[in-house]
């Protein structure tokens, strides 16, 4: 991988954004060096994420989980959960939320705007935003409004304000586009909190480098527990960025294979699908050159997941650099392989995970089928469980009554 300085990861990344938005993305280029890289910012943020978030968070073994997967347990020696669930707020995104509004502070700016898609995003940078007592303002797709109501009122009882977004298919893209406006009409005063690895350059860096926490710590965890590093690791992935935050630590061990799951919706073979790095082009979108979902003409196409983090057209630069070169294997998970792994995980050990997160789930058995047949020897799967599933209980109720699921 290239250095932030370059803009790039190999061929994916840069800047392609209106003229207004070069300078406020300079000085946030400029704040990661003088500000974010600083040891009196590291420490104050690093405090926050111990004596606030709740960090480090635990690495669960899930024995239960394992021997339902595979009952011979001839593939799968261990299974590992890094439990993001377990922080403040639900999931991985108050990492990556805190360290923005934080440095949003530092610069001097008095307004957070946020895009979210499952709402975990915005409910962490409300949470900071009350925090630091600063006004928030959070962009959220009709559709998404509806299926994430819990998340909705979080936000709102935080001091928030939620906007619904009406255009297009009323989901995270359309969110985001209109995050992006309302960023580009208040440059001088507001930060734009993105929460996925994606976006224009310096993003998809800062991002990663609030979001390696999660690997940094497994990383020491797994050596602590297991005397190793794990055999494969597994993250969802939909822009990218506890997946990301997850592989950093790990991809110069060329010992540790690196799964990212995408989500399939209906299947991939359907145009219902958010399979971006399975089926995409090579395009732009929302400022940045990566794998999206688009037509022969470059028109963006409309993506479509049970589960509303996932649901996006694109994927962050780092990812697409990754699937190019070969170091991380992408595969993809169905709605219904989704919903059937929620199920699976909570009778087996007790955690509802998020929508998000199950797609994940859905693929141990295939990756550690793939990674014994390679080795030898059942392997030792270390998995992201990037956030819970209050926020889905009313579509997992719904879905599983349909189902008649025991």
């Amino acid at each position: 991988m290239q250095t932030v300085a370059s803009r790039y990861f190999g061929r994916f990344g840069g800047r392609f954004v209106a003229e207004t938005l070069i300078a406020p993305l300079d000085e946030l280029a400029d704040a990661m060096g003088n500000i974010v890289d600083q040891p009196a910012f590291q420490g104050q943020w690093r405090s926050l994420l111990r004596n606030y978030v709740g960090r480090p968070t635990p690495l669960t073994e899930a024995a239960r989980l394992a021997s339902a997967i595979d009952p011979s347990r001839s593939a799968i020696a261990h299974l590992f959960l890094k439990r993001e669930d377990l922080c403040h707020t639900g999931a991985h995104k108050i990492n990556n939320a805190l360290g923005q509004v934080l440095l949003a502070t530092k610069m001097g700016k008095t307004r957070i705007v946020a895009e979210t898609g499952a709402g975990q995003h915005g409910v962490a940078t409300a949470t900071a935003c009350a925090m630091f007592g600063l006004p928030c303002f959070v962009y959220m797709g009709e559709e998404d409004v509806a299926r994430q109501a819990p998340n909705v009122g979080r936000m709102q009882l935080l001091g928030a304000e939620v906007i619904a977004v009406t255009a297009g298919s009323r989901t995270l893209k359309d969110a985001m586009n209109e995050a992006i406006r309302d960023w580009v009409s208040n440059v001088s005063t507001t930060h734009y909190c993105i929460g996925s690895a994606a976006g224009p350059y310096p993003y998809p860096e800062l991002v990663a480098r609030f979001q390696s926490v999660i690997g940094d710590e497994a990383k020491v965890q797994c050596c602590d527990q297991l005397g190793a590093l794990p055999d494969a690791l597994i993250a969802c992935v939909g822009g990218g960025s506890n997946a990301i935050g997850l592989y950093r630590a790990f991809l110069d061990h060329e010992s540790v294979a690196i799964f990212g799951v995408e989500a399939a919706g209906d299947g991939v073979e359907t145009d219902r699908h958010a399979a971006t790095l399975t089926k995409g082009r090579i395009g732009v979108l929302h400022g940045s050159k990566s794998y999206v979902l688009c037509d022969e003409q470059g028109q963006i196409a409309e993506a479509h997941s049970i589960s509303a983090g996932l649901d996006y057209p694109g994927v962050g630069p780092e990812h697409s650099a990754l699937k190019e070169s070969k170091r991380v294997t992408y595969l993809s998970t169905t709605d219904e392989e989704a919903l059937a792994a929620v199920t699976q995980t909570a009778r087996c050990e007790g955690i509802i995970h998020a929508l998000e997160t199950a797609h994940a789930f859905a693929r141990i058995g295939d990756v550690a089928r793939i990674c014994a047949r390679e080795r030898g020897r059942p392997v030792t799967l270390l998995v992201s469980c990037s956030g819970r599933g209050d926020k889905d209980l009313s579509t997992l109720l719904s879905k599983l009554v349909v189902r008649k699921d025991p």
